[in-house]
C-alpha cells in the first residue's frame, strides 16, 4: 500500500507553512514521514512547492488540478500511486500511531474508503482510499465541490469507530492536527510527556 502525505496547504490559520514547524526538535513533516517509512514501501508527497522535500526518499508530485485543496492533493496522490490502495494524511498530524494505521489496512480488501468516525465526525485525512475513488473524486473537483466526504456515497465505505481506535491509541492523539500556534504548543507538551 502507498502512503500519501499532503504538504501543499496554504496554512492560513497558522500564517506560515506548517510542514517544517519545529515539534520537539523534529519538523511536523518529519514526524509524519518517519511513521510512513516504517509502514509503506512507496511514499508520495503532494505539494505546491516540492523543492523542500527533495532530500526525502519519496515520489514528489504537484497537484494535477491546481488550487483544489486537500481533495485535489488526495486525487493527485491516488492517481500516481502504483498500488490500488493508499493511506492519506496531512503533514500537520505529528502524532500518527502506526498500530492504528496497520489496523485500518487490515480492512482494505473489501472497501474503497476506510475512515475513522469519532464524536468529532469523520477524519478523511487519516484514511485509506482505493483507485475506485478516482472517478467520483474527479467529478467533485470538476464541480468545484472540495468536501472530501461528498463522494463517499458512490463507493464502499468502512467506518472505524472511536472504540476501535482507542484500543491502540487511548487518548486519540493520532487524529490530532495542528492549525494554530496554541494547538502546536499543546502538541509540544504531549511530545515532552511521551518522548
Amino acid at each position: 500500500m502507498t502512503g500519501i502525505i499532503l504538504a501543499g496547504g496554504k496554512s492560513q490559520r497558522m500564517g506560515k507553512s506548517k510542514a517544517f514547524i519545529d515539534s520537539g526538535g523534529i519538523p511536523l513533516f518529519g514526524r509524519v514521514y518517519r511513521v510512513f517509512r516504517e509502514i509503506f514501501s512507496e511514499i508520495i508527497i503532494v505539494a505546491n512547492d516540492t523543492r523542500p522535500f527533495e532530500t526525502y526518499e519519496a515520489i514528489l508530485q504537484k497537484d494535477i488540478i491546481l488550487d483544489k485543496g486537500a481533495l485535489g492533493g488526495l486525487y493527485t496522490g491516488l492517481f500516481y500511486s502504483s498500488n490500488y490502495h493508499a493511506f492519506c494524511t496531512a503533514c500537520d498530524m505529528p502524532l500518527l500511531n502506526p498500530r492504528v494505521i496497520k489496523y485500518m489496512t487490515g480492512e482494505r480488501d473489501a472497501y474503497d474508503v476506510i475512515v475513522p468516525k469519532t464524536h468529532d465526525g469523520l477524519h478523511p485525512l487519516h484514511a485509506i482510499y482505493s483507485k475506485k475513488c478516482l472517478n467520483p473524486m474527479r467529478q467533485l473537483l470538476e464541480r468545484g465541490d472540495l468536501r472530501i466526504v461528498n463522494f463517499f456515497h458512490h463507493v464502499r465505505v468502512k467506518y472505524i469507530e472511536e472504540m476501535e481506535i482507542r484500543e491502540f491509541d487511548p487518548h486519540m492523539r493520532s487524529l490530532i492536527n495542528v492549525n494554530t500556534e496554541d494547538e502546536m504548543e499543546a502538541v509540544r507538551k504531549i511530545l515532552m510527556e511521551v518522548e
